[in-house]
């Protein structure tokens, strides 16, 4: 298993910022890579970012030059710096983390509401 726990979000007004942290724990060898997926009522999850063990970026087109994922090896822990925020940006955002065998670990949702 690998523990996931997420901090950050809250309530923003649009136009604002908020980071998002998520520590991983435990078996954290063979991670592939971390990032965030966001979900809203009635919806499935949704890739946000996501970052490789080899620092490679990956961003849905809806945040591509507002969000930033970023990643701090030596504390396990992965960020995600989100700008300019928009009222549909509101959503429980996921950490994610998954192994080269698969195995994938999720994170126990943070909520972020962007007021307009």
């Amino acid at each position: 298993q690998v523990p996931l726990v997420e901090s950050g979000g809250g309530l923003v007004e649009a136009g604002g910022s908020v980071r998002l942290s998520c520590a991983a724990s435990g078996r954290i060898s063979s991670l592939i890579f971390m990032g965030w997926y966001r979900q809203v009522p009635g919806a499935q999850r949704a890739l946000v970012a996501v970052i490789t063990d080899e620092g490679i970026e990956n961003y849905a087109d809806s945040v591509k030059g507002r969000f930033t994922i970023s990643r701090d090896n030596a504390k396990n822990t992965i960020f995600l710096r989100m700008n300019s925020l928009k009222p549909e940006d509101t959503a429980v955002y996921y950490c994610i983390a998954r192994r080269l065998n698969g195995e994938t670990y999720w994170g126990q949702g943070t909520q972020v509401t962007v007021s307009a």
